[in-house]
């Protein structure tokens, strides 16, 4: 990872935008509709590090090498990041190509190398997040703290809120229902049991980019992750980061049994023979994932 992608907060904040022109312009437009305020700035007031007080982010517009370094300078004074359009050499943080749902931001970068890779990619991923997606992140943020208190263990929180999220609730979210949406996730929250647990296998000799859809959400659900020595990193980084790590050695029968009872979702990552005896000890059933589709 060349660069690291964080998101701002902007309910309450100022964002400085200096120059004039098509680029900012441009570095404007990505703000219509977002909680920021927004300080326009002439090149020559963008010199001044006192315009920029306040502020959280700054984006710098000009044709002028020398306007642009001093308008840098004095963002960097005043402890602003700032951007300075076609001038990477000058940038705390590059532009991003930016998916924009409300409540759910994606953005794909290319540390400025490609921006036109970035915006071909950006199309590809729109089209995949469906309109009312904002809506739904919007619900789950208004009832967090139910659910975080009606559900303190986090595996039985990630379980509840990846049924939500395909349920009643979320659908009409989507619909833009959003009094019958919190209505049915209260409604689901009371209903909500413990549910049994899951042991998934996946033959993890990789390469990732050809494991299946299942396999890839697998991973990214499995509340633990046991892996053989020999199974390709790659693979393991598409599982969620916080899942637990075990070896095959201290998955004994016992404690793959007690995972399964406490509603975990168990990823086994193998190279090769899985010894199917252990889950047989166990007494559980596995679930063996495609590697690719089809």
């Amino acid at each position: 990872m060349d660069a690291f992608p964080a998101f701002f907060p902007l309910a309450g904040r100022t964002v400085v935008i200096a120059g004039e022109g098509d680029a900012a312009e441009a570095k404007a437009r990505l703000f219509e509709g977002s909680p920021a305020t927004v300080r326009r700035l002439s090149i020559q007031e963008a010199v001044n590090a006192i315009a920029y007080e306040g502020a959280t982010l700054a984006f710098v517009a000009t044709p002028d090498d020398t306007l642009a370094a001093a308008a840098a300078a004095a963002a960097r004074k005043a402890h602003v990041p700032v951007n300075v359009v076609d001038r990477p050499q000058l940038c705390d943080f590059t532009t991003p190509a930016v998916i924009d749902r409300g409540e759910v931001v994606a953005a794909v970068g290319t540390g400025g190398a490609s921006p036109m890779l970035a915006t071909l990619l950006r199309h590809d991923i729109e089209a995949r997040v469906p309109e009312g997606a904002g809506r739904v992140a919007a619900l789950f943020r208004s009832l967090q703290e139910e659910v975080r208190q009606a559900l303190p263990e986090a595996h039985r929180r990630r379980a509840f809120l990846r049924a939500a999220l395909t349920g009643p609730a979320a659908q009409a979210a989507m619909s833009g229902d959003m009094d019958g949406a919190v209505r049915r996730l209260r409604e689901a929250l009371e209903l909500d049991a413990p549910g049994v647990g899951v042991v998934q296998v996946l033959d993890a000799r990789g390469p990732a980019e050809h494991l299946s859809l299942k396999a890839s959400r697998a991973l990214a659900a499995a509340d633990v992750l046991v892996c053989d020595a020999g199974v390709d990193p790659n693979v393991v980084s598409l599982a969620r980061r916080d899942a637990e790590r075990m070896s095959p050695e201290a998955l004994s029968p016992e404690r793959l049994r007690e995972l399964v009872d406490d509603g975990m979702r168990v990823v086994r990552l193998h190279e090769g023979h899985v010894p199917t005896e252990d889950f047989a000890a166990a007494g559980v059933t596995i679930e063996v994932l495609p590697v690719v589709e089809g």
